[in-house]
């Protein structure tokens, strides 16, 4: 490790000491930081897998009702089913802070237009695939929501976890380091000037 370019004095020694103590703290903080930021991490991964699952299996189940819904149903009435959304969805987006990192807030508001609890066809031209498909499409979309917030939190916090581990490594190798290794150098100057006035001393007064 290169020490830093100083001039070894008792002032710039004091100054040092200060600054080293300072890194100590601010390693120690940021070491905090990012421990507690990788275990709400952790955390939050195995809620994201345990969901992603779960949503996986119900749209799975929902796509397959939807194919044979598809395969019992003229193609045209279903085209015209989808055409036109009998629901309007409004997005709100706002942020909370997670340990200074600023995650998203997503809530879905829906606008049945009347027709709340309501399909919008008739059921003599439906079957019952159709029926399941639709009702499990729109028992997962809150899910889905949930599910797209957590994955972009990990990422957010996968992002800073790494940009905090890049500042822990760089005091905890590189800026600590450098300053004891001067620190101890402006010591044994010192030291070493120290002795050698008192070997002056000692001969003046020998000579005396």
């Amino acid at each position: 490790m290169v020490k830093l370019n100083v001039n070894p004095t008792r002032m710039e020694l004091a100054s040092l000491k200060g600054k080293l103590s300072t890194a100590n703290r601010g390693h120690k903080l940021l070491k905090d930081k990012q421990d507690e930021l990788m275990r709400q991490f952790i955390l939050l991964i195995r809620k994201n897998n345990e969901l992603r699952a779960e949503v996986e299996t119900k749209l799975t189940k929902a796509m397959q009702s939807f194919v044979m819904a598809k395969a019992l149903l003229n193609e045209k009435f279903i085209e015209e089913l989808v055409a036109i959304p009998p629901r309007s969805v409004s997005l709100n987006l706002h942020e909370k802070n997670i340990m200074s990192v600023k995650v998203p807030v997503m809530n879905f508001n829906y606008t049945d237009n009347g027709k709340s609890d309501e399909l919008s066809y008739g059921y003599l031209n439906s079957n019952s695939e159709l029926d399941t498909s639709i009702e499990q499409m729109a028992d997962v979309m809150a899910q889905l929501l949930e599910l797209s917030e957590i994955e972009k939190t990990c990422q957010l916090m996968a992002n800073e976890i790494e940009k905090t581990r890049r500042r822990v490594n760089a005091l905890e190798y590189m800026t600590i380091p450098r300053y004891e290794e001067t620190i101890y150098f402006i010591q044994m100057k010192l030291d070493e000037s120290e002795r050698a006035a008192i070997t002056r001393l000692m001969k003046v007064k020998d000579m005396g």
